[in-house]
């Protein structure tokens, strides 16, 4: 699912904003690759040499986990594959800063937030919410 995300939001031709490294960051970043697309990859660390091969503009912050709140800022929306407790941080950092957060199938349930049934209607929803007036 997450690589389908990825491929969804070079499709829009957005760029997609992600922690840069493996497991579903890499998913997604392969997906948008894929498709010709920019991904920006925010790092915990401070080699940008760990990014995973699919970034193509790596980020290191040096920041372990505080880098969620960077990546919460920096993306105009957020969508939800699954994830643990770094995925709830970005979700909330989200939602406190007024963002649209879709959740797919499998994801966490937070109040506020938005549910997709695939990657093509979360990317489609994200786009729709920043749309609004």
């Amino acid at each position: 699912m997450a690589r389908e995300v990825g491929g969804e939001i070079a499709r829009c031709g957005a760029v997609l904003v992600c922690g840069g490294l493996g497991g579903v960051m890499e998913a997604a970043s392969l997906g948008c690759a894929e498709r010709g697309g920019e991904v920006l990859g925010l790092l915990p660390g401070a080699d940008s040499a760990m990014a995973n091969p699919y970034v193509t503009i790596a980020v290191p912050t040096n920041m372990g986990h505080a880098r969620n709140v960077i990546i919460a800022h920096t993306a105009d929306a957020l969508i939800a594959v699954e994830g643990e407790y770094g995925t709830l941080s970005e979700m909330a950092i989200g939602l406190k800063l007024g963002k649209p957060v879709i959740v797919l199938p499998g994801g966490h349930a937070v109040a506020g937030t938005l549910s997709a049934e695939d990657a093509q209607a979360a990317v489609r929803l994200a786009i729709e919410q920043l749309e609004r007036p």
